[in-house]
């Protein structure tokens, strides 16, 4: 099998379209204006030695082992730093050259511990192999004197040797290896963005230092692992490699992170996973990462880790292992007797946004040809379901137009209700990297997001929403852009129905949509609204980035809408550069709804009601399919609530802890009689279950992810699953427990059947998926290799469609009793209900929840930096740590929702989007006050869960 092996060019290839040719060691070479000579050469096959230099940031030109001869040009010019010309003429290998790289090596080497055969890089060290490289043999300079590299010289403390830093929990940095070649700093710079490191003192002082000389667990370093890859020593090494060794084979898989989907070589060592490489063919995220996909893989083999079946009576119960057999046997026949007692649509299924295409496709099968009904939900309810709706009115699809690579071609980027920097750290690092070139960043958003003002970046404009007023604003934006005529007049009436337009501009033109007048609904100055507005008519390719801060309002939809309208009034569609783009929050969750997870949808956003869609799977199933749609998540707990729902397969989410007013959710899920979990661990909703089916890792399994940008990626297994079974052969063997004749030998067949029922996915296929790398939907005979951007000459729906948007204020109010509106978000280490991120060190930066609140308003109540707060809505309260910050504005605290010893989602409310019933987890009135500890229901509730937890010592052995 061995290793998945990369090509290093030395430097970022050019982009130029004129070539030129030169000659290189007697070989003609022609490449793109802009190129180096290290890497013309490399692309020749003809490598010069280096080790400052790596395609992943621009030339640097330090480390002087890459100097060349070019005839007519006096000295040696450094390869990586000179671009090709016209007839150059270029030696890489001459005797001065020779004598030149072995004296440079001979330096790096007489400052260097010579610990090559015990040194965890031993075997992946570039440094060790450029000296192989150069011939050396010898050091004359020896290795007395000073250095950096023994503690004590001659029984006297070496002030220039520092120890080993081991304060990251994933890596460590070595200052006796470091060469000073600089690739960490640039790589945190170029790359990642955040500029934690850098070189301090001068010359022989010169060290590479987190921050003001701190260790890195205290620095700005985010622990993305860019300094890791790009360290050519053992400096900077994986904790993993040391303990483990060097892998021996790797496989090419995705992340079961974030929506952007990151490619990553799984290195192994037999089936133990030694570390994860980002992948620099990945077309997400062009090789590189963030401290999750990179790191944070230590819950697949966590000792909470549930790997045998379970079943009891009553969630009163402790927990029975069982036999797979007995627990699909008990499940098919309870489902079987609750619709015999109860009727056909008292059971349902829920899918799962970490789990892939094809398992997602099996559960929605399921539910639709086992149950025969169409009670079958996802997570995308309660995050972008408006996305679905809201674009496919406007523009006929439901999913972002653009891909990521679109960014780099942006000229104003528009961020609402997202934080990249933290939900989606990878992608954000390529937004940094435009913005730092010169676009211009529109922020809004009510908190002070790490994209408003960070390194090397300050948003031109921040609308500091209060929360809530969404609609308003963006209504307000396009009252500038209609009334000082600053709309693409052209482009709507080739693109759009033009009296549409007419009829949305007129309602955005009246006098009560002015910046002036919603200044006094949301806080935000009218000249800062028109000066966004202006900025995004005007300033060349607009793009719109837009996450949950958008969806998960009362009026989702509506502000999806009124962003579409926005993109298409300025033309901002149909190229790169620009669109409209739903930041996705879970790995799968755009493919979860592609796979026809919502109850009124078959696979490909098709209604249910239509006659020949249904005729499609009718005749491929063998079975007669329900034209009505089914129930939602909510309907469904409202439902069990009243007695007539009464059965429900879970297959990895956790409703209970991810889904809005806990209490409801757990009233609905204790009124059930046969709750299934199908996860990897004792999550919160399985405390109401009443069967745990073991689930699988993303590194078990094969299938395919959908990223945010409708990337179709590979997902490749690298070990046996623990738990004996992929999850999609799970839902498999249910299916034939309830007498279902399904026989899938792989998952390519799983694929191979999506393909022929679902026009998006016509030509995928994972053998096409592994000759293309990946492929962005619709893929088909009219786009073979894929659609990288969306209604390009057109929309999908014919003409783009304006809409009017009516703000609408939720009636979740502010008042005497519960004075501050709370909003939620996430935090970079962790991940949805943190079941994974808990489970790992990631745990060392967001080790519990914590409640953001305004200096002003921590004043007016006593409250002190790290005090323990009570947080209490008209839905609940619950209990937690505040942390004094003026990142909020006074008026508005926040939270995050990853610990269930917190349960946020006490406090939310059930209202929801008018559209999808998507909640409205943003705003929550509520009171904050000082506490003294746990509130009672949040200590019956770990009671509760303490004792469902429980599992049978007897049926164990």
């Amino acid at each position: 099998m061995g290793l998945v092996q990369e090509i290093d060019y030395g430097t970022p290839a050019s982009r130029a379209e004129k070539q030129v040719t030169l000659t290189i060691d007697g070989f003609e070479v022609t490449v793109p204006e802009g190129t180096s000579v290290m890497r013309a050469s490399m692309e020749a096959g003809i490598q010069v030695p280096k080790l400052c230099a790596t395609d992943m940031v621009d030339a640097f030109g330090s480390c002087r082992l890459c100097l060349v001869e070019i005839e007519g040009r006096a000295g040696t010019p450094a390869s990586c730093t000179t671009p090709v010309a016209p007839g150059m003429v270029v030696h890489t290998q001459t005797g001065r050259l020779k004598d030149i790289r072995k004296g440079v090596m001979e330096l790096y080497i007489s400052d260097h511990p010579l610990d090559c055969l015990t040194c965890a890089a031993n075997g992946d060290c570039e440094l060790q192999d450029m000296a192989g490289a150069v011939g050396l043999r010898d050091v004359r300079y020896g290795y007395e004197g000073d250095n950096h590299v023994r503690a004590k010289n001659d029984g006297v403390e070496n002030f220039k040797w520092m120890p080993k830093d081991e304060s990251n929990p994933y890596f460590t940095y070595d200052p006796s290896k470091c060469i000073v070649c600089s690739r960490c700093v640039r790589a945190c710079e170029e790359v990642q963005g955040t500029f934690a490191l850098t070189i301090e003192g001068r010359g022989f002082d010169s060290r590479v230092s987190p921050g003001a000389h701190e260790l890195f667990l205290d620095s700005e370093c985010v622990s993305c692992g860019a300094c890791v890859q790009a360290c050519p020593t053992a400096t900077l090494t994986e904790k993993s490699v040391i303990q483990i060794g060097q892998p021996e084979h790797s496989v090419v898989t995705t992340c079961a992170y974030c929506g952007v989907g990151c490619s990553f070589k799984a290195e192994m060592r037999g089936e133990e996973l030694v570390r994860m490489v980002p992948w620099k063919d990945g077309k997400a995220n062009r090789g590189h990462s963030c401290v999750k996909g990179r790191f944070a893989y230590g819950y697949a083999t966590h000792r909470d880790r549930i790997l045998k079946p379970m079943i009891r009576e009553k969630i009163t119960d402790p927990w029975r292992e069982v036999s797979w057999e007995e627990a699909l046997t008990h499940t098919a026949n309870e489902f079987r007797r609750i619709q015999y007692q109860y009727g056909r649509g008292a059971v349902g299924g829920i899918t799962s946004s970490r789990c892939t295409n094809e398992e997602t496709y099996l559960v929605q099968k399921l539910v639709r040809q086992g149950f025969g009904n169409n009670n079958v939900d996802t997570c995308a309810r309660v995050c972008h379901s408006p996305t679905g709706y809201g674009l496919g009115q406007t523009f006929g699809t439901s999913a972002g137009t653009q891909d990521f690579d679109s960014v780099e071609y942006s000229d104003v980027i528009v961020v609402i209700g997202a934080n990249p920097a933290s939900a989606h750290p990878v992608f954000a690092s390529r937004m940094k990297k435009r913005i730092r070139q010169g676009a211009k960043l529109i922020v809004i958003d009510p908190r002070r997001t790490e994209m408003v003002k960070s390194a090397h970046i300050d948003a031109a404009y921040h609308l500091a929403l209060k929360p809530g007023t969404n609609v308003a604003i963006m209504t307000a934006l396009a009252h500038v852009i209609v009334t000082e005529g600053l709309y693409d007049e052209a482009f709507i009436r080739e693109r759009c129905d033009w009296s549409e337009f007419e009829d949305w501009a007129s309602f955005v033109a009246e006098p009560q949509h002015s910046p002036e007048e919603v200044e006094k609904l949301s806080g935000v100055p009218a000249e800062t609204i028109r000066g966004a507005a202006r900025l995004y008519a005007r300033g060349g390719n607009g793009a719109i980035y837009y996450g949950l801060g958008v969806t998960e309002h009362s009026q989702g939809s509506t502000t999806v809408m009124a962003i579409a309208n926005l993109a298409m009034a300025t033309g901002n569609i149909g190229r790169q550069g620009v669109g409209v783009n739903p930041l996705r929050g879970q790995n799968n969750v755009q493919g979860s709804c592609d796979m026809g997870s919502f109850p009124h949808e078959l696979p490909g956003y098709r209604h249910i009601s239509g006659d020949a869609v249904r005729e499609i799977y009718e005749s491929l199933w063998g079975v007669k399919l329900d034209d009505e749609p089914g129930l939602r998540i909510p309907n469904m707990l409202d439902a069990a609530v009243d007695g007539s729902f009464k059965g429900l397969y879970v297959q990895g989410e956790d409703i209970l802890q991810s889904d809005p007013d806990t209490k409801h959710v757990a009233a609905g899920l204790a009124a059930m009689e046969c709750v299934v979990v199908q996860d990897l661990f004792l999550n919160e909703t399985a405390n109401y279950a009443h069967v745990f089916l073991p689930g699988s890792t993303f590194l078990e399994k094969d299938g395919t992810f959908t990223n945010a940008e409708r990337r179709i990626n590979r997902v490749r297994r690298v070990m046996t699953p623990k738990n004996g079974y992929a999850d999609w052969e799970v839902t498999q063997l249910l299916a034939q427990a309830m007498g279902l004749d399904w026989n899938y030998a792989h998952p390519s067949e799983i694929m191979d059947e999506i393909a022929k029922t679902t026009p998006s996915f016509a030509s995928v296929s994972y053998d096409y998926l592994d000759k293309m790398g990946s492929v962005q939907w619709p893929c088909n005979e009219k786009a073979p290799e894929g659609t990288p951007i969306m209604h390009i000459g057109g929309f999908v729906r014919g003409k783009g469609k304006f809409i009017r948007t009516e703000y609408v204020a939720t009636d979740e109010k502010t008042g005497p009793r519960f004075p501050l509106l709370l909003t939620t978000g996430r935090i970079l280490s962790q991940y949805n209900v943190g079941a994974q991120t808990r489970r790992t060190e990631n745990v060392a930066w967001h080790a519990e929840d914590l409640l953001e609140i305004h200096p002003h308003d921590a004043e007016q109540r006593g409250i002190r930096d790290g005090d323990w707060v009570r947080l209490k809505s008209r839905s609940g309260e619950t209990t937690l740590r505040a942390l004094i910050t003026d990142r909020v504005a006074a008026g508005v605290v926040y939270t995050t929702f990853h610990h269930p010893d917190t349960q946020a989602n006490v406090v939310t409310t059930d209202f929801s989007d008018w559209a999808t019933n998507c909640p409205e987890y943003k705003v929550t009135a509520v009171q904050v006050s000082p506490s003294n500890g746990p509130t009672d229901w949040q200590t019956e509730y770990n009671e509760q869960a303490r004792n469902s937890r429980r599992i049978s010592l007897e049926a164990a052995e």
